[in-house]
């Protein structure tokens, strides 16, 4: 793959194929390198909170626009795969926002609602696809909804019908897919597949998700895995310290990765 078009096609297909698409998110250009050369890898996608924490920042769009079209362009030009970014819910104008990444060679995007009305939801998202067919780009526009990040309180079926109707209105606007992050048991994923069809839905792996074998029979296109990757590798660096201080040494298996 060597143009941005081809790329996105790449990203594309591997989301409507019928095999579960597993993305490790990265945040930097060695995180990047290493996922990349783990073989089974077939594109990759960034984390915005990751992201976010590595220059100092708290998740919610607090970093500034340019600094993470910088940083996921890094990523993108470091390697040769499809690179899909978190670009939270477009920093105020999502077609510019998508405009800016794909300039920097990114081929797909996640792009959050906040639960904001859904008229002006689903207008973000027509202006983010809008900004890839300008660039002759068939951007992979992943549609998050924060319906269940947000539900507590509310009435789960009140919830699932909510995030159903606004995956319908953000695949009619354009998306190629849709995301559903929470902790999801099978009923709810299995209603969700039913509702917008197969390799359409998608995931997020959090402690306590259902297994990759039953996402894969529910007809999930894919799983990522957002900040949980990051908080794995600082979970081995704490361990480190914690180790070394008590006088222990490197871990057995420590492989030089970069």
């Amino acid at each position: 793959m060597t143009t941005t078009a081809e790329k996105a096609r790449e990203l594309l297909r591997l989301h409507t194929a019928p095999e579960l698409l597993l993305l490790v998110n990265v945040w930097d250009v060695i995180t990047a390198r290493v996922v990349a050369d783990i073989p089974g890898t077939r594109a990759l996608a960034t984390a915005s909170h990751s992201i976010a924490a590595v220059h100092g920042y708290p998740d919610g769009e607090q970093i500034p626009r340019d600094l993470m079209i910088t940083a996921v362009g890094r990523i993108a030009a470091a390697v040769d795969l499809p690179v899909t970014a978190d670009l939270e819910a477009g920093y105020g104008d999502a077609g510019e926002t998508v405009s800016r990444a794909i300039d920097v060679g990114i081929v797909g995007a996640n792009l959050e609602d906040q639960l904001k009305p859904l008229p002006d939801a689903a207008r973000a998202v027509e202006a983010a696809v809008a900004a890839g067919a300008k660039a002759g780009v068939p951007f992979v526009l992943n549609a998050r909804t924060d319906a269940f990040l947000k539900a507590d309180g509310k009435d789960p079926e009140a919830v699932l019908t909510d995030a159903i109707e606004r995956g319908r209105a953000y695949l009619d606007a354009g998306a190629s897919t849709f995301f559903v992050p929470g902790r999801l048991d099978e009923p709810t994923v299995t209603r969700l597949v039913e509702a917008l069809g197969p390799q359409i839905v998608n995931v997020i792996g959090v402690p306590g998700s259902l297994s990759l074998a039953t996402l894969q029979r529910l007809g999930v296109a894919r799983v990522s895995y957002g900040p949980w990757s990051q908080n794995v590798a600082l979970t081995a660096l704490a361990t480190l310290a914690q180790d070394v201080y008590a006088g222990g040494a490197l871990p057995e298996g420590t492989r030089k990765l970069n």
